[in-house]
């Protein structure tokens, strides 16, 4: 089996506003684990509320915690009870991996075990670093036409899918997305992939929405000082009827109204973004036109799909990283996420291959 060699560098936040590149040991796998050599880790920003804050909502950075939880690397080494991968493999990973096999698990909803252990939430450790262990059932094998960084894309790419499975967009869908964040983005990508004839995307960001119409947006909406009702009745006008489902990445509470009111009855409206614990709606409004509110958290069983979709090309990511720093850099990188230019910053772990 091939060694780790160096350092163990890692991205480590301390608390609120303290973010350090520090040398931490070479972790060792376990019987059902693989320690992986990383090679691209992309930029949340979660990371950068959790530096920035030093909390999200109850998970609270109680001691220095590694960032990162967007990932794709290479095994190193296997555990004893591995079978399935092999050194040399290039995986992506999922970073929530549940720790015990209860109801949710059972119902394959393990997304909301609330036992999981997830990269990068308080207290677990993330994954942007050199060297990395993982529960080796939750490292997927890429394809050879599929690059790290469109494996470390899977994870943002999986919110996309989960949403639009809950969602139900299917042939012939009319969408609305609030937001061109990374998130709307792929959300994006998804909707057109499951079938949507037409997708509306709203931002404040003109060049946000430029990316957007760039990755096949059908309409695009600058978000300026309009109500809730006056946005939903624009949306209505470009689209030429109401969308039947709204998926909201932004979590502002205009945005969520306005989601409500552009949905056409009995349509469905997903909540993505997060925003403040709490927030006023026009609940009666959904209620009486049977608006279906549903919340998503994270993904679950979306990896096999989106590495089928990438390596079929029937999405493509590639458009969405547009800054790259290697990761003696990552102070860098996190600034250049907080300021908000570009879209997806993704950091290169592996000093011998910084390519994509």
């Amino acid at each position: 089996m091939a060694a780790a060699q160096g350092p163990n560098l890692a991205v480590v936040v301390h608390r609120a506003g303290d973010l350090r590149l520090e040398n931490r040991p070479i972790p060792e796998p376990g019987p059902n684990e693989v320690l992986l050599k990383m090679h691209s880790v992309g930029i949340c920003g979660s990371d950068v509320h959790y530096w920035q804050h030093g909390r999200i909502g109850d998970f609270v950075v109680k001691k220095p915690m590694v960032l990162g939880h967007e990932a794709s690397g290479t095994v190193l080494k296997v555990g004893s009870s591995v079978t399935h991968l092999k050194p040399g493999d290039r995986v992506a990973i999922e970073p929530g991996a549940p720790r015990e096999v209860d109801e949710f698990c059972k119902i394959g909803r393990y997304n909301l075990s609330p036992t999981i252990f997830f990269c990068a939430t308080p207290p677990d450790d993330g994954n942007l670093c050199r060297y990395y262990k993982h529960n080796a059932s939750f490292c997927y094998k890429l394809p050879d036409n599929i690059t790290f960084e469109e494996g470390a894309l899977i994870e943002p790419l999986s919110v996309g899918i989960h949403a639009c499975r809950r969602a139900g967009v299917t042939l012939g869908s009319k969408v609305f997305i609030c937001g061109a964040g990374p998130i709307g983005l792929v959300t994006l990508l998804i909707a057109k992939a499951m079938g949507a004839a037409q997708v509306i995307i709203t931002d404040l960001s003109a060049s946000r929405l430029e990316k957007a119409k760039e990755i096949g947006a059908d309409f695009t909406l600058v978000v300026k000082k309009e109500t809730p009702q006056e946005l939903a009745s624009k949306v209505q006008g470009l689209l030429g009827c109401m969308p039947e489902i709204t998926v909201e990445c932004t979590g502002a509470q205009d945005c969520i109204q306005a989601g409500i009111y552009a949905t056409h009855s009995g349509g469905t409206l997903v909540l993505v973004g997060m925003g403040q614990e709490m927030v006023t709606i026009p609940i009666v409004n959904a209620a009486v036109r049977e608006v279906d509110i549903r919340g998503i958290f994270r993904y679950c069983n979306t990896w096999p799909m989106a590495i089928s979709l990438l390596a079929s090309k029937r999405v493509n990511v590639k458009p969405l990283v547009t800054h790259r720093f290697p990761l003696e850099q990552a102070l860098e990188a996190f600034e250049t996420t907080k300021k908000g230019v570009g879209v997806k910053v993704m950091l290169k772990c592996d000093p011998s291959d910084q390519n994509p």
